[in-house]
C-alpha cells in the first residue's frame, strides 16, 4: 500500500494521542488511534491504563455511526486475542470501517501479523509500516520483552564535565542543576522499574519514587543485594509501592527481616552474585518494560559489560571533580580499544545549567 502525505498527517496525530499514556499504560502498550471519513477526524482515542480500554475502542465510540466506511489510522497493529479486555479486530469489522492503516506490526507473539490477517478476511484493506520508527520509540521496553523475553534497560547517570559521578569520599549531591534532577522525574515516571544496588541504598538511603506528579502508579523498585545488607529501616520500604530486593543470600533471617519491612526478597544467584541475565527474564515475567537504572560503577559497569544495557542518559554538569573522583562505569574487563563499548547519540540538548545526552548502546545483546 502507497501511504499519502494525508495517511501521514493523521498517523502523526495517532502519535500524539498514544504520547499521552506515556506513564500510565505499564505494562501495556503506548497506543494512539484516529478514525477518519471523508477527510474529517470523526474519531480518537488512546490507551490510558491496563484493564481499560485499548485506544481503538475508545475512538469507535467517540466516532458512532459514522465510523462505518471509515479509515482507521493506529499506531499498533489491533489485538486479535481476548486478554483483560475483548479483541479490537472484532470491534473494527462490526464498525464497519473500510481501510487499517497502523504504524507497526505487534511484536505479542499472540498477535504478530494475525489481527491484519483477521481484518484482511473480512474485507478491510490493511497496511503498516507507516511512521514505523517513530512508533517503536514510544515503546522499546515492551517491544524487546515481546521479542527477547528481557526489559529494555536505560541507565541514568549524572557526571561532572570530566567524567565524575561523585568525590573521592563519595560526595555527590549535587553535581546537576534542580532542571535536569526535574527531568529525571520524567525518566522515572515511564519506567516499569527503577534498579540500583545496595551500595548506592547504604551511600545515600534513595526513595526511588516519582514525586513530580500523580500518575496512578509508582514503578517497582529493584535492589541488588547479594548479601542482603539492606536495613529493614531503609526510607523506600517505608513509602508507596513495592521494592523487591533480589539477592544471592539464602539468609532467612535477614530475609524475613525485609519482608517484614514491607520487601519482597527474591533469590537469583548465581556464584554468590546475582545473576544479571536471570534477574532480565524474571523481570521480564513480571511484565517489566523499561527500567531504568540509577546506581553506582560497580553495577552499571557490569550490566554494561553483560551486554544488557540499551541507552544512556547522561547529565552533565559544567563543573570539574578532578582526577581522583569516581567514574561512570567499572570495566575491569576493558584492556583493548577494540572492545570498547561503542555509542550513538541520539539526543543532546540543554537541561537549565546541563547538558542532557541520550546515546544508543551499540553492543546491546
Amino acid at each position: 500500500m502507497t501511504f499519502t502525505d494525508t495517511d501521514a498527517h493523521h498517523m502523526a496525530r495517532a502519535l500524539e494521542l498514544a504520547r499521552r499514556g506515556l506513564y500510565t499504560t505499564d505494562p501495556n502498550p503506548r497506543v494512539g488511534c484516529v478514525i477518519v471519513k471523508d477527510g474529517k477526524i470523526v474519531g480518537e482515542g488512546f490507551h490510558a491504563r491496563a484493564g481499560e480500554p485499548h485506544a481503538e475502542i475508545n475512538a469507535v465510540r467517540a466516532a458512532g455511526a459514522t465510523a462505518r466506511g471509515a479509515t482507521v489510522y493506529l499506531t499498533l497493529e489491533p489485538c486479535c486475542h481476548h486478554g483483560k479486555t475483548p479483541p479490537c479486530t472484532q470491534a473494527l469489522i462490526a464498525t464497519g470501517v473500510t481501510r487499517v492503516v497502523a504504524a507497526m506490526q505487534d511484536p505479542n507473539p499472540r498477535v504478530a501479523g494475525q489481527g491484519f490477517a483477521e481484518l484482511k478476511q473480512a474485507g478491510i484493506e490493511s497496511a503498516s509500516g507507516l511512521m514505523q520508527s517513530e512508533a517503536e520509540a514510544l515503546n522499546p521496553g515492551f517491544i524487546r520483552r515481546m521479542q527477547q523475553g528481557r526489559p529494555f534497560v536505560r541507565v541514568k547517570l549524572a557526571a561532572s564535565l570530566d567524567g565524575r559521578t561523585a568525590m573521592a569520599n563519595g560526595e555527590s549531591k549535587w553535581i546537576t542543576g534542580e532542571p535536569a534532577r526535574a527531568d529525571v522525574q520524567h525518566w522515572r515516571a515511564r519506567s516499569s522499574a527503577i534498579l540500583t544496588g545496595i551500595g548506592t541504598v547504604l551511600a545515600d538511603d534513595p526513595s526511588l519514587n516519582v514525586r513530580a506528579f500523580d500518575m496512578g502508579r509508582q514503578p517497582l523498585r529493584v535492589v541488588l543485594d547479594s548479601q542482603l545488607r539492606m536495613s529493614p529501616k531503609a526510607k523506600m520500604l517505608a513509602l508507596p509501592g513495592t521494592t523487591l530486593v533480589v539477592t544471592a543470600s539464602n539468609d532467612a533471617v535477614r530475609a524475613e527481616a525485609l519482608r517484614k519491612a514491607g520487601a519482597n526478597v527474591q533469590v537469583v544467584g548465581k556464584n554468590g552474585r546475582v545473576d544479571l541475565a536471570a534477574l532480565m527474564k524474571m523481570l521480564a515475567a513480571r511484565e517489566v518494560n523499561e527500567i531504568l537504572v540509577e546506581a553506582g560503577a560497580t553495577l552499571s559497569g557490569a550490566l554494561l559489560e553483560a551486554g544488557l544495557v540499551d541507552e544512556l542518559v547522561l547529565y552533565q554538569a559544567p563543573c570539574l571533580l578532578g582526577d581522583a573522583g569516581r567514574g561512570l562505569f567499572r570495566l575491569a574487563n576493558l584492556t583493548q580499544m577494540t572492545a570498547r563499548p561503542t555509542l550513538e547519540v541520539k539526543d543532546m540538548r540543554a537541561i537549565g545549567q546541563d547538558w542532557r545526552i541520550i546515546a544508543k548502546v551499540a553492543s546491546g545483546k
